[in-house]
C-alpha cells in the first residue's frame, strides 16, 4: 500500500506535564512551610513559651486599676 503524498508517519502526541509541575510545586511549598514552622517552634523552648503565655494571661485577667493623677 502506497502512502498518499503529504502523509508521513503519524506524529506522536507530547504529554502535557504542566499541571504535574504546578501540583509538585504546591506540594513542595506546603512541605517547606511545615518544615520551617517545625524548626521555628523547636528554637523556642516550649516551657518558656508556656510560662510567658501564663504570665500574659494573668496580667490580662487582673482588674485594671485607674491611674491616679
Amino acid at each position: 500500500m502506497a502512502q498518499q503524498p503529504g502523509q508521513g508517519q503519524p506524529q506522536e502526541t507530547k504529554k502535557d506535564y504542566f499541571w504535574f509541575y504546578v501540583g509538585g510545586l504546591i506540594i513542595l511549598v506546603i512541605v517547606g512551610v511545615f518544615l520551617l514552622k517545625g524548626r521555628e517552634m523547636a528554637s523556642v523552648p516550649y516551657e518558656a513559651y508556656k510560662e510567658t503565655k501564663q504570665e500574659v494571661e494573668r496580667q490580662i485577667q487582673q482588674p485594671q486599676q485607674p491611674e491616679q493623677r
